[in-house]
Parts: C-alpha cells; sequence; structure tokens
C-alpha cells in the first residue's frame, strides 16, 4: 500500500467514478483502476462497488477511505512543517474557496496578502463548501471556506454572518411582501445549488422541518446564473443578502427571509490538531483584521 494508491482511492470516491478522477489526476483509467486493484489485492477485500450511479464504498472500503484522509493530511502537514524551515520569504498557501462569496469577501486579502508575502505562491481550489471540507481532510488544502456549523473534526474562524433573502421575479404574488418565511415558499418553485454546497443541505433540511420539501426546478452553482433564472421566471433562489445586493437585476426584488438559524455563516476551516503554516496563519490574520469578528 503506499500514498498514491491512497490518493487514486480517494478521488474515485470524491469524483464518483473512475473516468472522471482520471481527468483530474491526469491519470488513465485502466492505471487507476489497476491502483485500487492492488490495494484490494494487498488489504485483501473488496473496497468499492460499481455500479451505473457511480461508485460506492464497502464496509471495508469506509474504513480505508476514512484512513487515508488521515494519512494524506498528515503527510501534508509534514511537507508543510518542512517547508517552513525556510519562513515566510518562500514557500506555497492552498486554499479552498467557494464560489458563493469569495469574491467580496477575499479579494481584498488576496491583494493583500500579495503586498505584504510576494514570494508565496497562493493556490486555490473551487468547489462547493461540502467538497472542500473532504479535500481539507485529505490535506490537499491548508484552510477552507465553509459554513457553521462544521463538523468536531475542524477549527474554524469566523469571516460573515449573513441574513438570506428571497429572490422574485417582480411580477411575483409575494414580490411586495414585506418579509418571507419558508412556508410562504412551499407552493413555489425552487432554483437550488449545485451538490456539494452546505448552503442547499441546510435549505432543504429547514424546508423538511416545517413540514414540506423545496419543489426544485433547476440547481446551479453559480450566482449570476441563480439570478437570471429568477429574472426568467424559473421561481424562488435564496442567497445571502451580501451576495444578492451584488448582483442587482431591474426584473428581480430582494425581499427579506424571517429565518435567523437560516443566516449564512461563513468561517475559515482548518483540521483540528493540524499544522497550519506561517503562510496559512498569516492569512488568517488578514481576514481577521477585513473582517473582524465575522458580522
Amino acid at each position: 500500500m503506499d500514498i498514491r494508491q491512497l490518493s487514486m482511492l480517494v478521488e474515485v470516491v470524491r469524483q464518483n467514478g473512475f473516468s472522471a478522477a482520471a481527468e483530474t489526476l491526469f491519470a488513465t483509467q485502466p492505471t487507476i483502476s489497476k491502483a485500487i486493484r492492488q490495494l484490494e489485492d494487498e488489504i485483501g477485500e473488496v473496497l468499492l462497488e460499481r455500479s451505473r450511479h457511480g461508485v460506492r464504498l464497502t464496509p471495508a472500503g469506509q474504513i480505508v477511505y476514512r484512513r487515508a484522509l488521515a494519512l494524506l493530511g498528515e503527510r501534508q502537514d509534514m511537507l508543510r512543517e518542512l517547508e517552513e524551515l525556510r519562513g515566510l520569504r518562500r514557500g506555497e498557501l492552498h486554499l479552498g474557496l467557494a464560489s458563493l462569496g469569495s469574491d467580496i469577501l477575499f479579494a481584498p486579502v488576496f491583494a493583500r496578502f500579495r503586498q505584504l508575502h510576494p514570494q508565496i505562491e497562493l493556490h486555490v481550489l473551487e468547489r462547493g463548501s461540502e467538497a472542500l471540507e473532504e479535500s481539507l481532510r485529505a490535506g490537499e488544502i491548508e484552510l477552507a471556506a465553509s459554513l457553521l456549523p462544521v463538523a468536531d473534526d475542524l477549527q474554524w474562524q469566523p469571516v460573515r454572518t449573513e441574513p438570506l433573502v428571497a429572490l422574485l421575479p417582480r411580477d411575483h404574488s409575494l414580490a411586495n411582501a414585506a418579509s418571507l418565511q419558508l412556508q410562504d415558499l412551499a407552493e413555489v418553485p425552487f432554483v437550488l445549488f449545485e451538490k456539494g454546497f452546505l448552503l442547499n443541505r441546510h435549505i432543504i433540511r429547514a424546508c423538511q422541518a416545517r413540514g414540506f420539501s423545496p419543489r426544485e426546478v433547476t440547481r446551479s452553482g453559480q450566482p449570476d446564473f441563480i439570478v437570471a433564472l429568477v429574472a426568467a421566471g424559473l421561481g424562488v433562489a435564496l442567497l445571502p443578502r451580501m451576495i444578492a445586493s451584488a448582483r442587482p437585476r431591474a426584473n428581480v426584488v430582494m425581499v427579506p427571509l424571517d429565518e435567523p438559524e437560516l443566516d449564512w455563516k461563513m468561517v475559515l476551516a482548518w483540521r483540528r490538531g493540524g499544522y497550519l503554516s506561517a503562510a496559512a496563519q498569516a492569512w488568517l490574520r488578514l481576514v481577521q483584521a477585513e473582517h473582524g469578528d465575522g458580522r
């Protein structure tokens, strides 16, 4: 068993298939299949079950996958700690940022970081918060933008808290409401986020807690396209106020959502007990200086 085989297993699970994993790893599908077979032969257990819907971890696969994430994370910690001997004069910082809100929250921090630490290379991985947490556990990134609540194996620093607003076509019957609750939207089609967005899960669970499942019309991971879909009359979208305010449209109305427990609470997270490089600590200090206590 080697790191390369474990990395391939993690990527196959993350991409839900061998072909997609081959693309992200710049390897051939037969190479990845062979590596997984060798891993299974060495362990003596089947790790993955294939189906037309993708792959599924067996009970043995779940154990190996969980341990693989920890091992890969520890390996990256070791490499970063060795890199730390160079201080902030050289090195890299790997960040995971979601497409939702990063342009507003982190672009000024990027500029300031580059000004202060020009020799540090910044690498950004863009995914939904759920996928970024997995990349964090695997050690692919040091810091990840995520939403509260985060898992117990992660530590976090607040970035920004924003209430959600409902975006509706201007001619919609609810467009003139002073505020809305989720129950008011039970019969309205929803434009939701793509899989991997934690906010998506929070919205669906909150609706279900109120006795209905949101009637999904389509999904997207791009805020601009989501607003355009609302403008086209497809349904309602729930966005953090800050993000919605930055994308005004003449035929879209923004109505406050009276659901405080659904507030969008953006944080920067890292592995609990994991090693944070000087570059990562410098980034956290700059975010703190830019956004204070996250309010």
